[in-house]
């Protein structure tokens, strides 16, 4: 049983993404921050902070690590988040003499944080290639069909004649410029998180920008300051989510109401009706706009978020579990309907 109608058995099937949610999963949460720990005995290896034994023992148990989950379960029930007891799951793997080495001077907002970071990545690549692919379909669109007339519509009534380029470019120039804008974020958003206790990486004194760069090094992502209580990353990229899924719920109004319309847009497929089987109603255009407007409206809760008390917050921290990888959800499954969607298109135009 789920709550969550993303990885519902069967409305998965009309909301899901696999390749998104699979780096939602448990597994690849745990996979991401045993990588930041492993990472992390390297760098400070490297800067004499461990021993080079300790590292290795630390790189060599962690390889085979297999994490117990119900204890996980237990742990995030008693002390609010996972770390505390994967740490001593992890410590307990390296056993002695080495094991005090594991996590030594991290928190668990570096190991959350950045373990998400890690799991963005792919996501991003994933959805930068369904908006390219995206793209090249609206340009086949008007390719086929652009010089055609339509009636322009305002305030959806009937306007001025336009083409269906018109049309089309509506739907095509946004994604553009989501991708334009995907490639800036990037470089603020794919960093890493350090800090340790309370964002001051204490205990490595004047080492620590050296560790703090070879973590980033060694995790493929760039070196940053820490941003423990700075969230403005987060809500960036979740205006973003938002930004994409509108443009599609954009698209997604107007073939319904094309399709409501008749002679405008002729689509193959379609869903079908329990009480009346002449119908087939444009269900991806529908679930397009409802996207949409799901990420509009979490998008304010990310920016709850951003009061993210002193250096470090529970309740705002808890608040964005919450709701970005919904958010994520909702922008994997507007991409692949909007996809599907275009791909319908047998005619445009009249």
């Amino acid at each position: 049983m789920t709550v969550s109608p993303f990885d519902h058995l069967f409305l998965s099937g009309l909301l899901g993404d696999a390749e998104t949610a699979r780096h939602f999963s448990a597994e690849a949460e745990i996979a991401a921050m045993v990588d930041f720990e492993r990472a992390l005995a390297e760098a400070e290896a490297g800067e004499g902070i461990v021993s080079t034994e300790a590292a290795s023992a630390i790189v060599s148990a962690l390889g085979s690590f297999k994490p117990d989950m119900a204890a996980l379960k237990a742990g995030v029930a008693r002390d609010g988040v996972v770390v505390p007891e994967l740490v001593r799951q992890l410590r307990a793997a390296v056993d002695k003499p080495h094991d005090k080495a594991v996590h030594f001077g991290a928190t668990s907002q570096d190991v959350i944080d950045t373990g998400l970071i890690l799991r963005l990545k792919p996501v991003i690549e994933h959805f930068d290639r369904r908006l390219a692919a995206l793209v090249d379909a609206f340009a086949a669109v008007e390719d086929r069909f652009g010089a055609r007339p339509l009636m322009g519509k305002t305030r959806m009534q009937a306007a001025i004649g336009i083409s269906v380029s018109d049309r089309v470019r509506a739907w095509r120039e946004p994604l553009v410029r989501h991708r334009e804008r995907l490639a800036q974020q990037k470089q603020d958003l794919l960093v890493v998180q350090f800090g340790g206790a309370a964002g001051t990486l204490e205990k490595f004194g004047e080492k620590a920008p050296a560790v703090r760069k070879a973590l980033a090094a060694k995790l493929g992502l760039a070196d940053a300051p820490q941003w423990h209580s700075q969230r403005d990353r987060l809500a960036d990229f979740a205006g973003w989510l938002s930004l994409v899924s509108g443009s599609l719920g954009k698209f997604g109004q107007d073939v319904a109401l094309m399709a409501q319309a008749g002679g405008e847009i002729a689509l193959k497929g379609g869903g079908g009706s329990s009480a009346m089987p002449h119908k087939q109603n444009p269900v991806a255009a529908e679930v397009l706009v409802s996207l949409a407007r799901f990420n509009a409206t979490q998008l304010s809760g990310m920016h709850q978020a951003l009061v993210h008390e002193q250096e470090r917050s529970g309740s705002a921290w808890t608040l964005e579990w919450l709701i970005l990888p919904q958010m994520a959800a909702t922008t994997a499954a507007s991409l692949r309907l909007a996809g599907e969607l275009a791909g319908q298109i047998e005619s445009i135009g009249v």
